[in-house]
């Protein structure tokens, strides 16, 4: 067992955001079609191959498409050009909450100035999804772990996110 650190971030008005510059390239955020549930776990998988995350990659494709399948779930592939660079889920409550379910970059995109173009289209984004029932969002929310990328946090902090919370949890690194 090994401990690790969420930090649990939010935005409570769009005004909130502030801009990356832009990246070099445009980043095209695509909702994920039916049949790229393979492509998903693939980009999840190398996604999070450094950190030692392990379990969506083990997920079959109908696991992936019942996760995509809810109103409330959107999956996008984050695209540079005709490449897949990162993967981001988006997930809409009934109380006006979105929750920034899964962000990340595949690591070849990693440190190239991406990550703040990415995460602000991704943050307009979640703040343009209607809730379930129509309201529009009242809070954009995100976590992170210890175990995530060096410049999350300070990414979604450069972003306008503010912490609301910290845990320790004990992690279970054979899962």
């Amino acid at each position: 067992m090994k401990d690790e650190i969420i930090t649990s971030l939010e935005m409570t008005s769009p005004g909130q955001l502030r801009y990356a510059r832009p990246a070099l390239a445009p980043i095209d955020l695509r909702e994920v079609e039916p049949d790229e549930a393979g492509l998903c776990r693939d980009t999840w998988t190398r996604i999070g191959a450094p950190h030692g995350w392990t379990r969506r990659a083990k997920w079959s494709d109908d696991e992936w498409l019942k996760r995509l399948a809810p109103a409330e779930v959107t999956g996008l592939l984050a695209r540079v050009g005709d490449e897949v660079a990162g993967y981001l889920e988006l997930e809409a409550d009934g109380d006006g909450n979105v929750g920034i379910a899964f962000f990340g970059l595949l690591p070849e995109f990693v440190g190239k100035g991406f990550g703040g173009a990415f995460l602000t289209a991704a943050t307009n984004l979640a703040w343009s999804l209607p809730a379930p029932g129509g309201a529009a969002p009242k809070r954009v929310w995100l976590q992170t772990s210890s175990r995530d990328h060096p410049n999350a946090l300070p990414n979604y902090e450069a972003r306008g996110f503010r912490i609301f919370r910290r845990e320790r949890r004990s992690l279970d690194l054979t899962e």
